[in-house]
């Protein structure tokens, strides 16, 4: 059955991972679509991390639709086994992806949304909405009509804040010249603004275990770990139970990191107060301060739903997911193994034909993976194909020591990106369910915390 929309493409707002996913399945499917990447480049976002290497193999970080389109175009497809960096995931894989017949006429760069709204409807309109094309205006200030939107914007510019109770601690704006954001490349080209110095790294993700693993390694700089939980079992995960080597070593280290006093940590220490001073920048949580010269923020990240605000959404007043999707990732309920599998019904707003699909779909939900990602994907473009019994036929399998840890998060952080910097001479890798995780969803997967995907319209480690 056509209707009056069907000649309009359906819009992807971000070129990262899971966005070029969904681009992949739309072009396989031969639906007529156009995505908007904010970046110069597809995966932008990811290579703000690239120096950073998966805890994932090649085999589980490549949408197998998207693999499928890249092996008729004869790409070498790396070694299944290897671990990539965040910069091989975007120009080994990513990049050739965009490139190819089929996706690049219909990809956009520089092309960043600043609203997404109904053509000539407000929030307020109801008669005819569902039959009245999207409008999507660019900070161009061009517009675009489109029959769908598929919303893959990540979260990677939208970091949360230092401040405990999830907003700006006191004096958190002041002090933000010495604030860096998650993944620092400490050993690479921001060394100087870490080597020698006092160095607070706040969060208890994998990106934050990463960054205070790098930062051990520069001679002359004192390392101190800040959490807002009172252990860090949280962080060090599994160790050698973990399904993913790479990623149980990386909790490992830290640990004898922190037993060695190499780095010193501090448990419920949830930041009220920074304050610059003669030798730095007094950090305190009411009780305890510590002064540094230089803060890691590695407090996870949440979405910004601004350029949707004038669409009907219905949003779980804790996750900020869909309400359906809530209670599946709550991560006060489950561990990331156990979220069971979930598609497009999940995923499903009041405003018909608008999803936001991988990290952003999670909302504050710690961490997220690529697979899962590739996953909604897949089942929201079968969806809006019209093939339902494919749309609903969702599989995913997510090992219980293959994601988060194995017990709840009981009292977060933030997440991040997982891994160690690309030269260490035994790479911990970053989980990539941000892409972290592709194609073949019934093995161990990849975590992303932030990331694919993500930044806005920058395609995010998770976007």
């Amino acid at each position: 059955m056509t209707t009056q929309l069907d000649h309009l493409p359906i819009a992807v707002i971000g070129a990262g991972p899971v966005g070029l996913s969904a681009a992949a399945h739309l072009a396989e499917r031969g639906l007529p679509f156009v995505v908007l990447e904010a970046g110069a480049k597809p995966a932008a976002a990811v290579r703000e991390w690239g120096h950073v290497r998966l805890f994932s193999p090649w085999r589980y970080n490549i949408d197998a639709a998207a693999a499928k389109l890249l092996a008729d175009a004869g790409w070498a497809r790396p070694d299944d086994e290897e671990l990539p960096t965040g910069a091989q995931l975007a120009d080994d894989y990513l990049q050739p992806l965009a490139d190819l017949p089929a996706l690049r006429p219909h990809i956009r760069y520089n092309a960043r949304v600043a609203a997404v709204t109904r053509a000539g409807l407000d929030r307020l309109r109801t008669a005819g909405r569902a039959d009245t094309p999207f409008l999507i205006r660019l900070a161009t200030g061009e517009d675009i009509l489109a029959r769908a939107v598929i919303d893959a914007s990540g979260t990677w510019h939208t970091p949360n804040v230092l401040g405990a109770a999830g907003i700006p601690a006191h004096g958190e704006d002041s002090a933000e010249a010495y604030v860096s954001n998650a993944l620092p490349d400490v050993l690479g080209r921001d060394r100087d603004r870490f080597a020698g110095r006092r160095v607070l790294v706040v969060g208890a993700g994998h990106s934050a275990a990463n960054t205070l693993l790098s930062l051990a390694k520069l001679p002359g700089t004192t390392v101190t770990w800040a959490i807002r939980s009172s252990s860090p079992g949280r962080t060090y995960g599994g160790e050698t139970a973990d399904a993913l080597p790479a990623r149980g070593a990386l909790g490992g280290r830290l640990r004898e990191h922190v037993e060695s006093g190499a780095i010193t940590l501090l448990t419920g220490f949830g930041i009220q107060r920074l304050a610059i001073v003669e030798d730095g920048v007094e950090v305190s949580d009411g009780t305890r301060t510590v002064v540094v010269d230089r803060i890691v923020s590695a407090t996870g990240f949440r979405p910004d739903h601004a350029i949707v605000s004038e669409l009907r959404l219905d949003l779980d007043p804790i996750m900020g997911s869909t309400r359906a999707l809530a209670p599946l990732i709550d991560p006060n309920e489950h561990s990331c193994g156990t979220v069971p599998p979930h598609g497009v019904d999940e995923l499903t707003q009041p405003e018909p034909g608008y999803y936001a699909i991988g990290v952003k779909s999670y909302g504050r939900a710690p961490t997220f993976l690529l697979a899962t990602g590739y996953e909604q994907a897949r089942s929201v473009v079968a969806a809006l194909a019209g093939d339902w019994v494919a749309a609903r036929d969702v599989q995913l399998d997510l090992p219980e020591t293959g994601v988060c840890n194995s017990d709840p998060v009981l009292a977060t952080d933030g997440g991040g990106c997982c891994g160690t910097p690309a030269a260490t001479a035994e790479p911990v890798a970053v989980g990539l369910a941000t892409g972290i995780s592709g194609g073949l969803l019934r093995s161990p997967l990849t975590v992303i915390d932030v990331p694919a995907g993500s930044g806005e319209q920058a395609g995010g480690c998770c976007g």
